[in-house]
């Protein structure tokens, strides 16, 4: 089972029958779910804190360049070219890992706090950890796998219902006629 949706799915079908089984109306239950849930989010956070001190610390200045497609629903955009290093785009991916949690982390409080749902804090307590420890800086700084295929920089996104639709390529382009093309066009350099 390597595959990351696959076993999203059966641990969260699982945690759920495991969630039904909890006396979640006992105050001090919910309690110790509410520690889990906050312990594992700070969990979470040093984690990613650890791949950014390692990132920074391994300070891998190479050169990456990649071209970002335009925007699918604006016809004005255009391909954007991106030179950065490895260092500073292992940051930014870690960035946007911390950023997804704390979303992750506000729509929980809004579910749990607000809606009173509570059968959520023990699902996401565990989703959020899995989703931490399988993300693409973990998996290159804390597991110490190499940066090819699936892992190289820049990483692939999955593409969407309108990319799919469109036939328009998904993720950040690297061959080198693009990169020329854009560079010719005079795209952007961050």
């Amino acid at each position: 089972m390597n595959n990351p949706a696959i076993t999203n799915l059966v641990i969260s079908l699982g945690a759920m029958q495991v969630a039904r089984r909890i006396p979640m109306e006992d105050p001090t239950v919910l309690t110790y779910l509410r520690i889990g849930y906050v312990a594992s989010q700070v969990i979470s956070l040093a984690i990613y804190y650890f791949i950014t001190l390692k990132i920074r610390k391994r300070n891998d200045l190479t050169v990456l360049k990649y071209v970002n497609p335009a925007a699918p629903m604006n016809p004005d955009a255009k391909p954007e070219l991106v030179t950065t290093t490895v260092k500073d785009y292992d940051l930014a991916e870690t960035g946007k890992a911390m950023r997804s949690l704390f979303v992750g982390v506000a729509f929980m409080c809004f579910l749990h706090g607000y809606l009173k749902y509570t059968q959520p804090l023990f699902i996401q307590g565990l989703m959020g950890l899995k989703s931490t420890l399988e993300s693409n800086p973990a998996k290159l700084h804390l597991w110490g796998k190499k940066a090819e295929g699936d892992l190289a920089r820049p990483f692939k996104t999955a593409g969407g219902l309108m990319e799919s639709l469109t036939g328009k390529p998904v993720g950040p382009q690297t061959d080198a006629a693009t990169i020329k093309a854009a560079e010719k066009a005079g795209g952007k350099t961050e």
